[in-house]
């Protein structure tokens, strides 16, 4: 489902994003993601009839456990008679932030950013899968490792040094959610969605040099605070989201030395 243009007041400044997963323990999903191959965007909606299997792709590449997988709702088409419960602005301007730093004129869903450089449709793993590992082959995969582990009442980040220039940034999601969706292309279904990203907060910057930055444990105390994901992410020349360089996963309630 395409759409070729949309009002946005701003795009999103950062000049990197760096995203760090956080699961509850015994939440049935991988462990621990040092390196992990790769990161999928998922952008999609629930008015889109197109979408729905997307949502399930992206469940499978959390259940994979070496990706760092996202979700977020867009609310472009809320018009067409259910307004998304998860859909944010936010997530719609991050999408055209990427559709800017890829030359592309509109966005649609569901598309599947990998590592902020490529699009993909987001129904097909064997493409995302593949295309993480061409992304790979190209030196275009996740260069910088991230470490994260919790240490008492602290979450501590380490990014070594490396080249560049980036911003820290820590985007809170829920692990899973169940929508029974009552109007629109997907009347009469109960839908679930993984990892839908709901919150993104600027924690420091990252200027090449090795860094280290410690936060609250009740950063991410709050009973939705499921999960959260740092990406260490390049900018477009207007400040839009590009190239991801480095990501790490760590579940939460897990205990780890970094």
């Amino acid at each position: 489902m395409p759409l070729s243009s949309y009002p946005f007041s701003r795009l999103f400044k950062p000049l990197c994003w760096l995203a760090v997963c956080l699961l509850p323990a015994g939440s049935g999903l991988a462990g621990d993601i040092a390196s992990p191959r790769g990161v999928v965007e998922l952008f999609t909606s629930q008015g889109c009839a197109s979408c729905p299997p997307a949502d399930e792709t992206l469940k499978r590449l959390v259940d994979q456990g070496d990706v760092v997988a996202l979700s977020y709702h867009v609310d472009y088409w809320n018009y067409l008679g259910w307004t998304d419960t998860l859909s944010s602005k936010e997530n719609t301007e991050r999408q055209y932030g990427y559709a800017h730093s890829m030359g592309r004129s509109g966005v649609y869903t569901p598309q599947a950013i990998i590592n902020g450089r490529v699009h993909v449709k987001g129904t097909d793993i064997s493409t995302i899968n593949g295309k993480m590992d061409e992304l790979h082959k190209e030196g275009q995969g996740l260069s910088v490792p991230i470490k994260a582990a919790m240490n008492g009442e602290e979450m501590e980040i380490t990014i070594p040094p490396g080249e560049g220039r980036a911003e820290v940034v820590v985007a809170y999601f829920t692990k899973k959610e169940a929508v029974n969706v009552e109007r629109g292309d997907n009347s009469g279904r109960q839908m679930e969605y993984w990892h839908n990203v709901y919150d993104v907060q600027t924690v420091g910057m990252w200027d090449g040099k090795e860094l280290n930055i410690t936060l609250p444990a009740k950063s991410m105390g709050s009973s939705k605070k499921d999960g959260c994901a740092i990406l260490l992410q390049s900018s477009g020349p207007n400040g839009e989201p590009a190239a991801i360089i480095g990501a790490a996963v760590l579940m939460a309630g897990r205990k780890r030395t970094p």
